[in-house]
């Protein structure tokens, strides 16, 4: 792909169904649980991009059997009843936090050890607290560099299990990690959680891929303490990916700020993905949202300015802050400062780019502020971040002249994005 991408703006609103590439978030759990499971799986529907890519080829390095039928959208996964067999292996992770964090947790369940390592950003980004519960439970878990951050190693001797607190400020991967491991300890796990829990539809998606691979996680509804059961483990099956939900919200959001109309197809109100809740937002502006059977469509209409906490949305973010540029009067986004320590500095990142449109824009400690100025055309610089790229370009749509450099990042989720984001906006 070339180093910058000028974004076409569309004369008339934009109308029409689109079907977005499957679920990362799915599909990286899919393929632990059936990479654990008793007997041969087949995903169907699945994402195929850098991040399930890097998942595939380290559960490659350590041994198990992983074959891609149709460009990677059907997966056929060798299931192994719950045992590592490779005895040790080095894991790049690039820097797909799912991998490094799923995998830290699998590895305990291993005989040998394991090192996983990433890419520079990878480095910077936190899993002491997942190392420290990793401990808990009677694994050997370290930063190689003491510094709670990656590279890290995992002595593991089998996963003897007990009882375990994380916290879960920084990131809920680290809890989905341990509860997918969870079920091949070699005693009942059980897991508290100490203080506020970021993200927590992505722990109900755990929980619900668990469940559909046949291990039911007991737990209240406030996702205080995990009970995972240890007497069966995963069964085999073939499962179908949902849609993703983070990508589809950037085309609901482009219905929002052209006035037009589309539907999102595969996804429902009772979707696995918490993500469909970012139509909560766009109907809290002024959008029409309609809920089907097999689809989400969203109607533009005029915006205003809302007040949202979207600790539980955060991959929306910044599709929400793109959309409040065009809102009448300020948006502000709270609760989210934990994707600070996404692949960039997201809350910053933000802030620095939606100025160079023209937004007027106030960077707090957990959020940000967005009042609309007099929009106009920019450099935006996407920082390595997938998300950073996908959704500032939407302004593009309607602005002339928005460059978004180093448009390549979106192969980490969406490789095909920017192609089917003009495809569908200009319909040719």
């Amino acid at each position: 792909m070339q180093e910058t991408i000028t974004i076409r703006p569309t004369a008339t609103p934009i109308h029409g169904t689109i079907r977005p590439p499957g679920s990362k978030s799915i599909t990286n759990r899919a393929l632990v649980c059936a990479a654990l499971a008793n007997g041969n799986s087949l995903l169907t529907g699945a994402l195929d991009s850098d991040d399930t890519r890097l998942m595939i080829d380290a559960l490659g390095n350590l041994g198990f059997s992983i074959n891609r039928h149709e460009g990677g959208r059907i997966l056929a996964v060798a299931g192994t009843g719950g045992a590592i067999p490779s005895m040790e292996a080095d894991l790049f992770v690039g820097n797909s936090g799912t991998t490094m964090r799923f995998l830290a947790a699998l590895a305990s369940l291993g005989h040998g050890a394991f090192h996983l390592d990433g890419v520079p950003r990878m480095r910077e980004r936190p899993i002491g607290d997942l190392l420290d519960a990793l401990g808990e439970l009677g694994t050997t878990a370290f930063s190689q560099y003491n510094n709670r951050c990656p590279p890290i190693s995992v002595h593991a001797n089998g996963l003897p299990g007990g009882d375990a607190v994380v916290r879960g400020s920084v990131s809920s991967q680290f809890l989905s990690g341990l509860l997918m491991a969870s079920p091949y300890a070699k005693n009942r796990v059980r897991i508290r959680m100490e203080g506020s829990l970021v993200s927590k539809p992505y722990v109900r998606m755990t929980i619900g891929v668990m469940r559909a691979f046949g291990v039911d996680v007991v737990c209240p509804d406030d996702l205080s303490e995990f009970n995972i059961p240890n007497e069966t483990g995963y069964i085999s099956r073939e499962y179908s990916i949902e849609p993703d939900a983070s990508a589809a919200s950037y085309f609901w959001a482009a219905a929002a700020i052209t006035g037009g109309e589309v539907a999102v197809a595969g996804l429902s109100k009772t979707s696995l993905q918490g993500d469909v809740a970012f139509c909560h937002c766009l109907e809290k502006m002024g959008c029409q949202v309609l809920y089907g059977h097999d689809a989400i469509t969203v109607r533009g209409q005029p915006l205003d300015g809302i007040d949202v906490d979207m600790n539980a949305i955060s991959d929306t973010v910044g599709t929400l802050a793109t959309v409040a540029l065009f809102a009448r009067g300020r948006t502000t986004i709270r609760n989210v400062a934990h994707i600070r320590h996404k692949e960039t500095d997201r809350i910053k990142a933000l802030a620095t780019e939606l100025r160079k449109l023209g937004g007027l824009v106030d960077e707090q400690p957990d959020g940000l502020t967005i009042i609309p100025g007099q929009l106009h055309g920019g450099d935006i610089a996407t920082y390595d971040d997938h998300r950073m790229a996908m959704s500032l370009a939407l302004a593009g749509l309607v602005v002339p002249n928005v460059v978004i450099h180093q448009p390549a990042c979106t192969s980490k989720t969406y490789p095909g994005y920017f192609q089917d984001l003009d495809r569908f906006a200009h319909g040719d």
